[in-house]
């Protein structure tokens, strides 16, 4: 994790962590790395709904151009459609501009290699060199030279042709309700729906600049239940601001996570012959629920690093195709290179449609157990978690739970926090767990305080 970018791009508070004089280094140094191979290299952009999108938007164009790039704009689009377009397109890089579902007033600059993969920290790491002049200043452009900027709104549109061709069924006579989270999904999402023949209902499509992911969307899925439950439909959507993320609600109202969602799709892969490593990739933070589930359906899962970075890296170095994090970022590797919470949702309508089972049913088969989180804060996280005696406790704690539920304790990559997470079947042994923990901390001087 670098000065300015971590595992999911630059981000920060707008005007203030991320400004504009930022995009536009970002774009001076990309718009001039790529064309060293000769020629005016070619770089795609597109954006969220956010009011500060279009001053990065600008700011990024105008540095690619005076670098002597071209820059194409996408407009307000999704996160995997940039990653679609930058590797179908022939594009040198990809650039989002988005906070995904954080609030209106932060964003961040998303960056994609010409696979439309998230780029190697290698280059990142010179990106922020030139930000903070450790690199001699880039000549500017000029003449005939200088780098054009291309509306490219039609790159948005074969995206939306890609996602309908993904299904192979009609979606005729399913009421489909979508919470777009006033984000970049507010006009797709609706067009790919429609083409596929569904019957849908889309809230929180009307984006102003200052109120994507407000009381909406994945992180706030409780007026789509809502939303399903009074409009009697068959499924939910949510996504949340650059729409790389999907969690979904059943004909009930009741949520249904990502690790639901994993399941349901590689079960139904392995029985159509189409999980050739019959593998699934997740986090460390996926629940023990899901793994009891996969280990009854015989099917392996492996545990990586939060951060959907992390998981599409051991997808691809180990050829498995399905993967992702219960916050809903799932990756099939076959069609994307990124999380695509539309994708995702066609994935979860192909499964109903061809079981002829409502989600209720699909999802009743992992039981997902209770989980208690909390976060502290200690004088030094290193030192913290090398303690033997905090070590002992989390042993202990793991082998009273044995088979039957899990403790993990790990730091944060931004804060001085360690996480301290418990899964079992009540949550008052999660408490009790996650509770002995912190106290061992707190006995040997490590606790500041309990956020």
């Amino acid at each position: 994790m670098g000065k300015y970018f971590g595992t999911d791009g630059f981000r920060g508070q707008s005007g203030v962590d991320l400004t504009a004089q930022h995009a536009f280094k970002i774009g001076r140094f990309l718009g001039w790395h790529y064309s060293q191979a000769g020629g005016q290299a070619k770089i795609v952009i597109g954006k969220d709904t956010r009011r500060s999108s279009y001053m990065y938007e600008n700011a990024l164009a105008a540095g690619i151009t005076a670098s002597g790039a071209n820059a194409y704009l996408l407009h307000v689009t999704t996160t995997p459609c940039v990653s679609y377009i930058t590797r179908t397109d022939g594009f040198d890089c990809g650039i989002m501009i988005s906070a995904s579902h954080n609030p209106y007033t932060d964003n961040g600059i998303k960056l994609m290699n010409g696979d439309g993969e998230k780029m190697d920290d290698a280059l990142q790491d010179e990106i922020e060199k030139y930000i903070d002049g450790e690199i001699e200043e880039i000549p500017f452009a000029t003449g005939e030279n200088i780098g054009c900027t291309v509306d490219y709104y039609t790159g948005r549109n074969r995206y939306i042709g890609y996602l309908a061709n993904v299904a192979t069924k009609s979606f005729e006579n399913r009421k489909v309700a979508l919470d777009c989270a006033n984000g970049s999904s507010w006009m797709i999402g609706r067009a790919v729906f429609d083409a596929l023949g569904a019957k849908t209902f889309v809230i929180n499509n009307e984006p102003n600049g200052t109120n994507i992911n407000r009381g909406c969307g994945s992180t706030h899925i409780e007026g789509l239940q809502e939303f399903v439950k009074e409009k009697k439909v068959d499924v939910g959507f949510a996504f949340d601001g650059d729409a790389d993320r999907c969690l979904a609600v059943d004909e009930n109202g009741n949520v249904v996570n990502g690790d639901q969602i994993m399941y349901i799709c590689a079960k139904y892969l392995k029985k159509i012959g189409q999980l050739p490593s019959n593998t699934v990739v997740t986090t460390i933070m996926s629940n023990f629920g899901l793994y009891k589930a996969l280990d009854r359906i015989g099917i392996g899962y492996e545990k990586t690093a939060v951060g959907d970075r992390f998981v599409y890296e051991n997808m691809k170095e180990n050829d498995h195709l399905i993967g992702g994090e219960n916050s809903g970022h799932v990756i099939f590797r076959k069609y994307a290179r990124t999380g695509d919470g539309i994708l995702t949702a066609i994935m979860v309508m192909m499964v109903m449609i061809e079981t002829q089972l409502p989600l209720s049913v699909l999802a009743s088969e992992v039981e997902m157990y209770p989980q208690v989180l909390k976060n502290v804060v200690v004088d030094d996280k290193k030192a913290t978690m090398d303690d033997p005696a905090v070590k002992l406790q989390v042993e202990a704690c793991m082998a009273e739970l044995g088979d039957q539920g899990r403790v993990l304790l790990r730091p944060s990559g931004t804060e001085p926090v360690l996480r301290v997470m418990s899964e079992a079947s009540t949550y008052e042994i999660c408490e009790k767990h996650v509770d002995a923990i912190i106290e061992s901390m707190k006995k040997n001087g490590h606790l500041l305080k309990i956020k």
